[in-house]
């Protein structure tokens, strides 16, 4: 009887495990996001070069931060991409890794964790900063003091969250394994 029960054990352990390949859509779905954001990038690059020589300095930072903001959204992709598929469904094979950036295959959940809120955290600061560049340069339209309060609560929140999980994770260290 015991041997039914293990062999029916270690059949759904394995079907278990064998799950995390239902993740492998949802990463396919994010190549496609990064690319998808790509043609927003190069949309937005085209727009701002087209307009080099009549841009004001301030228009010019703020189509510069423009594009940081996406690339920083891009990198958060890749972090989110690479990481989880390897920490939660296969390692990458890439044969000569010369060109495998060194943190792949090191960055733990906890990790993840860290990069994810830091590029959230930069892109919020980045948002943050061009509409306060914006300020007394539109027709006023949507900036009020009640929708900038709550950015910055949203930004600071944030800012909050990812000090909170660091310091999480700096205690998790700290004590003993069991």
């Amino acid at each position: 009887m015991t041997t039914d029960k293990n062999s029916l054990e270690a059949r759904f352990e394995q079907g278990l495990f064998a799950s995390r390949w239902l993740m492998a859509p949802m990463y396919l779905g994010l190549v496609i996001s990064l690319a998808m954001l790509t043609i927003v990038f190069t949309k937005e690059l085209v727009y701002y070069a087209a307009k080099t020589f009549t841009l004001t300095a301030d228009q010019a930072i703020l189509a510069i931060l423009t594009l940081i903001d996406l690339s920083l959204a891009a990198n958060l992709l890749l972090i989110v991409l690479f990481s989880g598929y390897e920490n939660f469904v296969s390692k990458l094979d890439l044969g000569d890794s010369r060109d495998r950036p060194s943190w792949m295959g090191k960055v733990d959940f906890s990790g993840l964790k860290m990069k994810l809120i830091a590029s959230i955290v930069a892109i919020s600061g980045i948002h943050l900063l061009k509409v306060f560049m914006e300020l007394g340069k539109t027709s006023g339209e949507g900036l009020n003091g009640d929708k900038l309060f709550w950015l910055v609560t949203i930004h600071l929140t944030f800012v909050v969250s990812g000090v909170l999980l660091a310091l999480m994770d700096w205690l998790a260290a700290r004590t003993s394994k069991h």
